[in-house]
């Protein structure tokens, strides 16, 4: 069972009815072949297959999100994601994850690649020219790969933890977003790179992000910062490899993906293997059965601590993640109950989280806790009954 921004970023790349047939003589689409040959000389894979594209309106995305979202995930699992983010304190508890999905989703798409027909589609837009080639050269970035590694494989293969697959996801994105700009570049008559002034932007959070998209400003801080972390730190991740490994960089990260968010917030750190420390969430109380599990990395903390305490406490503790987990439990009544572990690089930094962690709690209103320190580990467990 996996918390909503991995279903979130699953269904942006939604399989399209078969009836959307490609527009062959649409000028942008003539592109098609030339672009992912120049992608092919910046990562050197060759081209296995043609591509084919169509557009699709916003009206029938909307439609066909609603549809999958309903065949495709139990109405008792959104309601267990839900509650999960809600006693995560991430969310409020009025929020409806469901409706927001299919709004968000909607919203924000101006193209993506499905990799289960292996075809690509545009949203049918005012945009000029040159943003819908930026945009197009982003989806055959994921065609390409999809051709070399299978990015239906990749992404399930991360899907054993929430912040893996939050890592993985990173990884697809940050990687397209690179080469996008780097195939600007080699059209512009320069090497492949991308300017420094957009690397300068990509490590801005997702505060300013919803200036002209209405539903992206209005969703909770973890949602807005999910969808957005894949493709600013996944873009700096993949930039960070690349003048390190040069073209190699592109494979190795596929072949040798990031298993957390600090490994993509910390490049250095997948450049030696660092993997995350394993910790146990505590067992809930005896007549508490366990409905999900999953885990929580530095990019959870950090905006955990941002969205309750402010930005210098999440950028002085979060750093010092080392591994988190957690734990949801109901009882015969189905009262919930949330366990909770993360453990730090030194009891002095599991102290300063903790004491942040304290006012988190009582923010959120949890009057019924648990909360303690065990060395470099800090526990919880929440919603106790009185």
């Amino acid at each position: 069972m996996k918390r909503a921004l991995v279903l979130l970023f699953l269904l942006a790349s939604l399989a399209l009815p078969a009836k959307d047939k490609p527009k062959v003589q649409d000028e942008l689409f003539g592109e098609i072949d030339s672009i992912l040959a120049e992608l092919s000389k910046i990562t050197g894979w060759p081209v296995k297959r043609k591509v084919p594209a169509a557009y699709i309106t916003r009206d029938k995305l909307r439609d066909f999100v609603t549809k999958r979202l309903k065949e495709e995930v139990k109405d008792e699992d959104v309601k267990i994601e839900q509650q999960i983010l809600q006693m995560l304190g991430l969310i409020p508890k009025s929020f409806d994850l469901r409706k927001s999905t299919v709004d968000l989703i909607t919203e924000q798409a101006a193209a993506f690649y499905d990799y289960n027909r292996r075809r690509l589609y545009v949203l049918e837009t005012d945009e000029s020219t040159l943003e819908r080639r930026v945009t197009l050269a982003h989806e055959l970035a994921h065609a390409l790969a999809d051709q070399r590694f299978s990015l239906r494989k990749f992404i399930k293969g991360g899907m054993e933890g929430d912040d893996q697959a939050v890592a993985r996801q990173a990884v697809v994105e940050g990687q397209a977003t690179w080469l996008m700009w780097a195939y600007m570049a080699v059209r512009g008559g320069r090497e492949p790179s991308v300017p420094i002034e957009l690397l300068a932007n990509a490590n801005m959070n997702a505060a300013s992000g919803g200036a002209g998209f209405p539903v992206l400003a209005e969703v909770p801080m973890y949602l807005r910062e999910s969808l957005i972390f894949p493709y600013t730190r996944g873009l700096l991740f993949q930039n960070e490899v690349h003048k390190a490994q040069g073209v190699k960089g592109f494979t190795a990260v596929f072949t040798n993906p990031p298993d957390s968010t600090r490994q993509i917030l910390h490049p250095e750190t997948w450049q030696k293997g660092e993997k995350p420390v394993e910790v146990k969430a505590p067992d809930a109380p005896k007549g508490y059965k366990l409905k999900a599990e999953g885990s929580m990395g530095e990019f959870d903390h950090h905006v955990l601590i941002r969205q309750y305490i402010d930005d210098v406490a999440a950028d002085r503790v979060a750093p010092h993640w080392r591994g988190g987990t957690y734990r949801l439990y109901h009882s015969k009544k189905g009262d919930p109950v949330l366990t909770y572990a993360s453990t730090w690089d030194t009891p002095e930094s599991a102290e300063w989280f903790l004491i942040e962690y304290k006012a988190i709690v009582d923010k959120k209103g949890q009057t019924q806790k648990r909360i303690w320190r065990d060395g470099a580990t800090v526990r919880s467990i929440e919603g106790l009954p009185e």
